[in-house]
Order: structure tokens, then sequence, then C-alpha cells
């Protein structure tokens, strides 16, 4: 394993590189890594051993490969042992296809049915470029003769020399676009000069009006953004757009021509024209769809790094905790779906209003939502922020509720599709779509993280251009987000969802559904140790589980912290010394105080893990998660057309694209605050000023109403500093 080579693509010391790898090897997680083994690490965060994990990937897939080129060489008899040391001590991916493809099995190409023909040995002369030699004549001496049926030729010599020199041609241009050099030098030129262009197809103007941006477009790739990149592939994809890349090829012909040719001998002219053919027809493509594929693979990355962090800062999104809420699904045709919802989000009731034409059923509507909340004791009302969201918003304001119980607007976003999902169906096996769509929309208030787990990333309504990004890239980075997220806030062992379980570092969909099964065929789990009770949740799944597993109110107190049961004895220790019980020592903070953790350090436990206990016993269990805020949008505008120029509202962010943010100021069209109005200075990542769900000030700056699109702007507005990151 290149531990070295690892260490220097993630920017960490080689010393904690190696021992993040043997744990990973052992079939330790990222987040119990991060989490409960610090000093093997050097402190590094979840992601810093994502990274870690992801080039040790790499360096394995490619080891693996390393390993198929020798063998295939060693199998065609032309391994050397100058080149399997080439191939041993290569650790570039691109460099290692270069020196595998000559030797790479191809289709049966022009120059493979010339050395079949055996034009080679005409080919290499050629190439030596003497000027005492004509073609003719090395022709005559390397070209075979009876490889050619020439019988019903009448210009027999002519018809044989034409085909044995461009035969010798093609086997040039073959070597010359397999050349590690010379392809070395295109990509050298593609990378400072390539330019992207993109083109409407004839024909596709009316169609293709949602990329009339890129109908005649051209820039350098190496300053076209992502986004750009991605809207272009989209066009081109959907049969609208052709885009290609490409370079100034008289230049670039020069520069290979000149490592080939020498001289103005006859052999010399065949030479040029030999590196022109390869150059357009094998070389150019070659590294044309490579610059294309890495080109698409870097805003794929940029894309994903954007929606990895939107996911995140829904996912982590502040609670509203466990209260009694209220869930209304608006709509107009087919009324308000109204569920009930107990402090655990049990489902204890369901109804249909309808406050809003055609039917306007408005007292009734009232009454109904009065009577619903004083009966189940409704702390909250969660409103999907959909269809008629901000009409029943209004609708619920001005009822006549206790003032206890707030009113909050809820992305629906998933909520659908959630609703037709088999986890809905299991959960809610007696009630239909629009029942399981109105408990999710109260469940997300009430802990969005729980909730969001259930539906797939792609569809709540964050990030860009997802659908055209690399679909198994994006599965693993927001999979890996989902678990770093849930185990960051921990789950509640006797009440989470087997969804939820299946997130938590080291169980998985098999181990979450045997402790739901078993916590219903026994009742709650009493205390952490009892999940080795189990069935097939052996050692290694304990510990690498049990420290984010949480059970309040068990028969041990420290399983309500994130202290591991592996360090309970330690705990101890400190109790024992400070002459009290654990349970004491975690309720006073004087004995805390007391204790000296320099005392406990030992080869096993350094300052970092003594350090993380100490803040467990301080606060056990705390939630790292925000408290939820009250918001309210300006209750004089509902629709695009109340907007003004002008005019400052409150508003939520929805969406960070790398261009802008996308903000919500409840008119049911997100507005768009570019990147260059974000603040009051340049500002090259939106992510370092908005986080997603923070409610910011932001000012209408242009409406468009026949594109409906609102332009907004928050200079002078919101602050210039960063915003502070969840978990970090």
């Amino acid at each position: 394993m290149n531990y070295e080579l690892i260490a220097q693509r993630t920017g960490q010391k080689e010393k904690y590189v190696r021992q993040v790898v043997d744990l990973l090897l052992d079939g330790a997680t990222v987040p119990f890594i991060s989490r409960y083994r610090k000093e093997a690490t050097g402190g590094m965060t979840d992601v810093e051993v994502t990274q870690v994990a992801t080039e040790l990937d790499n360096v394995t897939e490619l080891e693996h490969r390393k390993e198929y080129i020798l063998s295939a060489i060693e199998g065609q008899g032309k391994l050397t042992p100058e080149l399997k040391a080439r191939i041993e001590g290569c650790w570039d991916a691109t460099t290692l296809e270069d020196i595998y493809l000559p030797y790479k099995q191809k289709r049966r190409t022009r120059a493979q049915v010339a050395r079949e023909a055996g034009l080679e040995p005409l080919a290499d002369a050629i190439l030596k470029q003497s000027p005492n030699a004509t073609l003719a004549q090395l022709i005559a001496k390397y070209a075979p003769s009876d490889k050619l049926d020439l019988s019903d030729k009448s210009d027999q010599s002519d018809e044989f020399e034409a085909w044995a020199l461009q035969g010798a041609k093609d086997i040039i241009a073959e070597r010359v676009s397999e050349d590690e050099h010379v392809r070395q030098t295109l990509r050298t030129t593609f990378s400072i000069h390539a330019m992207i262009r993109s083109k409407v197809i004839k024909g596709k103007d009316a169609e293709g009006q949602n990329f009339r941006d890129y109908f005649d477009w051209q820039e350098p790739l190496k300053r076209c953004s992502g986004h750009r990149l991605l809207a272009m592939r989209r066009g081109e994809a959907e049969g609208i757009l052709r885009v290609s890349i490409c370079v100034d090829d008289e230049p670039a012909m020069e520069r290979i021509a000149r490592q080939f040719v020498r001289g103005t001998s006859e052999c010399s002219k065949v030479v040029q024209e030999a590196v022109q053919d390869g150059y357009k027809r094998l070389l150019e493509p070659s590294i044309s769809n490579e610059f294309g594929a890495s080109s698409k693979q870097k805003a794929d990355e940029e894309a994903i790094r954007i929606f990895v962090s939107n996911l995140e800062q829904l996912l982590m999104a502040s609670p509203l905790g466990q209260k009694r809420v209220m869930a209304i699904d608006p709509g107009f045709r087919t009324g308000c779906k109204v569920v009930c919802l107990d402090a655990e989000g049990n489902l204890l009731h369901h109804d249909v209003i309808f406050p809003h034409p055609p039917r306007a059923e408005r007292v009734k509507a009232m009454l109904t939502v009065q009577t619903l909340v004083e009966k189940y004791c409704v702390q909250a009302i969660s409103i999907g922020n959909g269809t008629a969201g901000r009409e029943t918003e209004d609708f619920v304001r001005h009822l006549d509720l206790p003032d206890n119980v707030e009113v909050y607007s809820v992305s629906e976003d998933g909520a659908s599709i959630y609703s037709a999902s088999e986890i809905a169906r299991e959960e809610f096996p007696n009630e239909d779509v629009t029942v399981r769509g109105a408990v999710s929309i109260g469940r997300r208030l009430m802990d969005p993280l729980a909730e969001l787990v259930k539906i797939d990333p792609s569809s709540i309504g964050v990030g860009q251009y997802q659908k055209d990004v690399n679909q198994t890239a994006l599965r693993k980075n927001l999979e890996d987000t989902v678990v770093n997220c849930v185990n960051r806030v921990g789950v509640n062992l006797n009440t989470a969802s087997q969804w939820l379980l299946t997130y938590v570092s080291g169980l998985g969909p098999s181990l979450a559904q045997n402790i739901v099964r078993y916590r219903r065929e026994n009742g709650p789990f009493c205390s952490r140790k009892e999940l080795m009770k189990v069935p097939r949740l052996g050692a290694k799944a304990f510990e690498q589980s049990a420290g984010f597993l949480r059970i309040k109110g068990g028969d041990v107190p420290l399983d309500n912290s994130a202290v591991h049961p592996e360090r309970y004895g330690l705990v101890e220790r400190m109790a024992k010394d400070q002459q009290c019980s654990v349970a004491e020592l975690m309720a006073d903070k004087s004995l805390r105080d007391k204790i000296d953790v320099n005392r406990y350090v030992s080869e096993d436990v350094g300052l970092p893990t003594l350090q993380d206990i100490m803040k467990e016993l301080d606060k056990p269990g705390l939630d790292p998660r925000k408290p939820l805020q009250a918001f309210a949008f300006d209750q004089t505008v509902h629709d695009i057309s109340d907007l003004r120029e002008g005019m400052v509202l409150p508003g939520i962010v929805t969406n960070i694209t790398n261009f802008g943010a996308f903000v919500d100021i409840g008119v049911h069209i997100k507005g768009l605050v570019h990147v260059s109005q974000l603040a009051d200075r340049f500002v090259k990542d939106p992510t370092t000023v908005v986080r997603v769900q923070q409610q910011v000030m932001v000012r209408v700056v242009g409406v468009d109403m026949q594109r409906e699109r609102i332009s907004l702007s928050m200079k002078s507005l919101t602050p210039n500093s960063s915003p502070k990151r969840e978990g970090k």
C-alpha cells in the first residue's frame, strides 16, 4: 500500500494516514474513526478521514489496474524488466494508460491490417528518413509483393506502391497517436489553449429555448464554470446543442511534427503526412474526448460538493424537538390534509379541511383546526410550503389559537416521494398517500434528520444538475453525508426508526431491522450492553455503533452520552477518585472541575479522547443542532405580482449553487441571489456566505413576469462574515 501517495494527495501526515488506513482495512467506519480514534488520526475530522478513505479506494483501484496491465503485456510476451519497473513505479492513472496504450488490445485498426500485411519494416525504414533513400527503393526492398492481389489490375506497379505507402503511413500515424511524449505535449496544449464551443443544432431553436444562452457560445475550457459545462452537456444530451472541445490545429500539429519529421526528403514528406493524419484521425479526437471526460468529471465533483454541502446543512437543520404537532398539507381543490402527531411522531388523527376556494368552507375549517388543537394539546403547526401554502399559513395565523402554538412553514420537497414509497407503505399500510405526505411534513419539523433519511437525497430540492452528474459518485457521497450527519447527532435507540438506524456506524439495513424486531418483541433497551443480544450483532458491530446510540432513562447514565462503552471503566475510575458515583459526577460540575485529565493519559488513551469525555460529562447527549427559530414571510407579499423592485423582504435559503443562492420569499417561486449580490465584497464560493435553511433579508432587484424569474440581492443587508457550520 502506497501510504506516502495517500498522504501526499490528502495533505495529511503519513504516520496518521497509515493508522487510518489500517483501521479502515480492519472494518472501522469513518464516523467511528473520527470520533473515537483521535490519537490514531491526529485529530482528523470526518471529512478528512473520508478523504483518506477515498484515496485508499483510488490507490487500491490503481494497483489492481497495474496488476491487470502487467498480466496482459506479459501474456503477449512483451514485458521487459524496464517496462515492468515503469509500470510498477507509475502512480498516475493517465500516464499508466499511456504506457499501456501500444500494447492494449484494440479493434482491428488500419494500422493493424497493415502490420498483418507485413508493412511494418517499410514504416520503420521511412521513419528513419534517410536522405539518400527513395520511396521506390524502400518499397521495393521492404514491401511484401505477395500480400496484394493485383491480377486484375492494369497498372500493377503504381497500385502496389500506393497500397504499401498508405499502409506504412497508417502504421506511422498510429505510432504518433500512441507516443507518450506526443500525447503529453498535446495535453499541455489543451490545458492551456482548449476552447469549449456549443452550437444549436439546425432546426432546434424553438424546442431548445431553455438553452438559448448556449446557441452560439465559446470560452476557454479552463475558465468554463462547472454549471455552464453541465448545462451545455445537458443540451447536448437532449439533442439541442452540439458541443466540442478543441485547440488551434496548425500550431499543435507543428509541435508534434517537430518530434518526428527530420529534413525535407521524400520520406520526410511522407512522415509529415502521416503525422497530420495521426493527429486529425486519432490523436486530437482522443485527447479532446479525454478533456471532455476530465472537464465533466471536474464539473461533477464541484456539483456533488455543493450538493453534499447543501444536504449536510439540510439534515443538520434545527429540530423543533419532541412536541405535539399538527401538520397541514395544503391544497385548493382537494382541500388541506390535516394530521395530528404525538411527541414521538405517531399519527393520532387525520382530517381534511377546505378553507380555500372552490369550496371555501372557511368557518368549518376554522372550527376543525381549533377543536383539534385543543383535543390533542397541539404545541406547533407545520404547514407545507407548496401549492396553497401561503394561503393556508395566513388562514392559520388569523385563527384564535393558544399563544404557545407556533406556526411554521416547512419544505414539502420529497414528501410526495416518501408518501408513495415502500417505507411509507410499511409505516402506514392503512393510510393513503395524502395522509403519509402530511405526516412527513409534520415529522420533518420535529426532526428533519430522522425524516429526511427516508427520502432519496436527489428528491429533496437541493443541489444542481443532480441528474447529469456521475450517479455512482453522487450516491456514494450523499450516503456518506447522511451517515456522518446521523452519527454526529446520535440516535435514540428506543425510538429511532429502522431507516434511521440503518445509517448508524457499523449497522446497516439488516442489523437495523433486527434491532427494531428485538425492541418490538422485548420492549425498550435498558442498556447499550443489551445490544449484544440482538441476533447477528457481534462484537465488531457493537464497537462501531454503540457510541452513537443513546438510551434515555436507562440503567447506565453514560448510555445517554457519546462516551463509548470501551471508556466506561475510565469514567468509573474518575468517579471513584472523586469518591462519588458516575451519575453524581455527571450531575455535579464542581466534582468534574477537580479532575486533572493528565492523570488518566495512557498508551491507549490520549488527551483528545479525555477532553471529549469531559465535554460529554458536562453536556451528555447534547444535540449539536441549533434551536429552531420562528420565521414568518412578509404578510403583504403572496404572489410574484406583489413584488416591486427595491422591496426588502425576509426569506429562507433553500438551495445553493456555485452561481448563487435560491431564496424562498413566500411567492411560490424561488428568487436567485447571484453570487455577485451575496455580499458587499467579492465572493468566490457562495457556501462561505450562506447556508441552507438560513433566514436572510433580501432586496428585490428584478422581476421577470414572463419567465417567472426573481432577482434578489443581499448587499448591505447581511453581514459579510462566513456562516457558522453545524458540527464543524
